[in-house]
């Protein structure tokens, strides 16, 4: 079987998924940690692999940039191919004072200015949350890795280049960091009954300036990825 999206046939995608947005971070977590991958998908250009990691069998797939296209990537893993799991491993801006640069975010829950829950006519306002037993396990890997990391509400939204001040405000009510991703992907684990997290580099600090260059963003957060790998061994 295959989708628009994935040339991929049943049974080439494992049950875990590690997911970056960049399809080129995907080839890097395949070439450099996964044993015998295998390229499954390269329509549109957005890689996914197959192969090793520690003995488990583990799959990598990049999911693209915004809820639209991370909704549809994972969509179909969830419901198109048996997929139990997904990891996003992308970056993140830092909107609170106490997260640095390359820094792990690990997103307990996800506000939203994107209307995508819209869709399921709920009475109320939905809160997209991260699967405990991946949130758990991820927390205790980064306490024995030692690294510097924080849990927390981070702000999933449609526009990159945003015309307001919003930023300022979502930092008044605790939320760490900025992205474009997560609450779909939690929105669409939860309406299928499967698992999701996403563990995040923080990249920029948008509201002090500060930034990473676009190759350290592609290829260097290897404490992310390793995070994400060790985090899918215990699933």
């Amino acid at each position: 079987m295959s989708t628009p999206h994935n040339n991929a046939k049943k049974g080439d995608i494992a049950e875990t998924v590690i997911m970056p947005g960049d399809p080129l971070r995907a080839k890097f977590i395949a070439e450099n940690y996964l044993e015998n991958a295998v390229c499954y998908n390269e329509v549109r250009g957005m890689y996914g692999y197959t192969g090793t990691y520690k003995n488990k069998r583990i799959s990598v797939q990049g999911s693209g940039m915004g809820m639209p296209s991370m909704a549809i990537y994972s969509w179909e893993l969830f419901n198109e191919y048996d997929v139990q799991n997904i990891i996003r491993t992308g970056t993140v801006g830092a909107i609170s004072d106490s997260v640095n640069l390359r820094d792990i975010v690990i997103a307990m829950s996800a506000s939203t200015n994107s209307a995508y829950a819209s869709q399921y006519n709920l009475p109320g306002t939905y809160a997209p949350t991260a699967s405990w037993k991946l949130l758990s396990s991820a927390v205790k890997i980064t306490e024995k890795m030692g690294l510097n990391f924080h849990v927390g509400n981070i702000l999933s939204t449609d526009a990159f280049y945003d015309d307001s001040d919003s930023l300022a405000k979502w930092k008044k009510m605790g939320v760490i960091g900025v992205e474009m991703e997560t609450a779909a992907l939690y929105m669409n684990a939860a309406r299928t009954g499967k698992n999701a997290l996403c563990i995040l580099t923080v990249s920029d600090c948008p509201l002090k300036n500060l930034s990473t260059s676009a190759e350290e963003r592609q290829s260097s957060f290897r404490d992310m990825m390793e995070t994400a790998l060790e985090t899918a061994l215990i699933i």
